[in-house]
């Protein structure tokens, strides 16, 4: 047996420091400092960072990662609209042009897959100002290298701390915060849930190497999955669902009525698709459908979960005014998911 201590102290190992090399080289950027979780890099940042912000503007429908991050930069903390850059112009107008605040937003938010408007929000906040974005879900996965939302929409900024999880494309485990060495210098010298924080076990690091290495180089994973979208985007299309383009492979679905939840679960289990109705921050207050296709999903599964959709958008749900909404977003591990691994019909995707 193996026990390490915190990586401060006796549980650094040279595996560590090569994943962080492997994320900061995938990612284009000078260092990562890799944590045991996702949840974990906005916290160790915000330790890190404390003081050094006038104000923490955040978009209400934040992780909660972020929240709690929020408390840690030690400033009045200020909630914006969802997505809403110009109500993020009047606070930056109230505030005044000189101050210096960081904006908290995920990149994709998992509750329905809309992007951030990062490029708004860099014109309209002041020249000190930064973005920390929390891309969870859209690490390995957006833009033609999969390095995430700040690639997908062309913009590339000093201004931006990126934090990721390892456990959605990557499939396996952990967080990195990416950026210049000495923001991570900075973090692994004042963060104490960094300096305390017991590190991954080396399997999973070698794990997540060999991961980082596989969303590099297998670009098919990532067409497959497009793929999947949509055919899967397409045929619910025509079907009379509202899609929203958005980039990744997760379709939502909130259903009007309660006694829909009970006949649309029934349905889906009996195509064997797992009915994951859930409650998650973010989302629709009273619960709504979400399924996660994956680049290892056949034809077969997926035309089972449009099939199921279809006739319920057919039949009492939508006759009845029930409120069909379907989004598309990226599944969490859609990218490193092998075709000998046993896949469901549908995985549910969280942070």
């Amino acid at each position: 047996m193996i026990i390490f201590g915190c990586r401060v102290i006796t549980g650094n190992h040279s595996l560590h420091e090569k994943l962080e090399k492997h994320l900061a080289g995938f990612f284009g950027v000078p260092d990562a400092v890799l944590l045991s979780n996702g949840y974990a890099t906005n916290l160790v940042l915000a330790q890190a960072l404390a003081g050094k912000f006038s104000h923490a503007l955040i978009d209400e429908r934040a992780h909660g990662s972020l929240v709690d991050a929020a408390i840690f930069f030690d400033c009045p903390i200020i909630r914006f609209p969802y997505r809403d850059a110009a109500a993020v112009t009047r606070i930056v107008q109230r505030i005044g042009h000189q101050s210096r605040p960081v904006l908290l937003t995920d990149g994709m938010f998992s509750h329905d897959g809309e992007l951030a408007p990062i490029k708004a929000y860099l014109r309209v906040l002041p020249r000190d100002a930064v973005i920390l974005l929390d891309d969870a879900h859209g690490a390995g996965i957006l833009g033609k290298k999969g390095k995430g939302t700040v690639e997908q929409p062309g913009v590339r900024s000093n201004r931006i701390i990126q934090t990721i999880s390892l456990s959605k494309a990557f499939g396996v485990y952990g967080g990195a915060v990416l950026g210049p060495g000495s923001l991570c210098n900075r973090i692994r010298e004042r963060s104490r849930l960094f300096g305390g924080n017991t590190p991954l076990p080396l399997p999973l690091v070698n794990a997540a190497c060999r991961a980082v290495q596989i969303v590099k180089s297998d670009k098919s994973l990532r067409r497959r999955l497009e793929q999947n979208v949509q055919y899967v985007k397409g045929e619910l299309g025509r079907t009379g669902f509202s899609i929203v383009d958005t980039p990744g492979p997760i379709v939502s679905v909130v259903p009007r009525r309660a006694r829909d939840v009970v006949r649309l679960s029934k349905s889906l289990l009996a195509r064997q698709i797992y009915p994951s109705f859930i409650r998650y921050p973010g989302g629709a207050s009273r619960g709504y459908f979400r399924f996660a296709i994956s680049s290892e999903h056949s034809l077969e599964q997926l035309g089972n979960l449009v099939r199921v959709l279809s006739e319920y958008a057919a039949g009492d749900g939508k006759q009845a005014g029930g409120k069909l909404r379907s989004r598309i977003i990226r599944s969490p591990c859609a990218c490193t998911r092998r075709k000998s691994a046993p896949t469901p019909a549908a995985v549910p995707s969280g942070h």
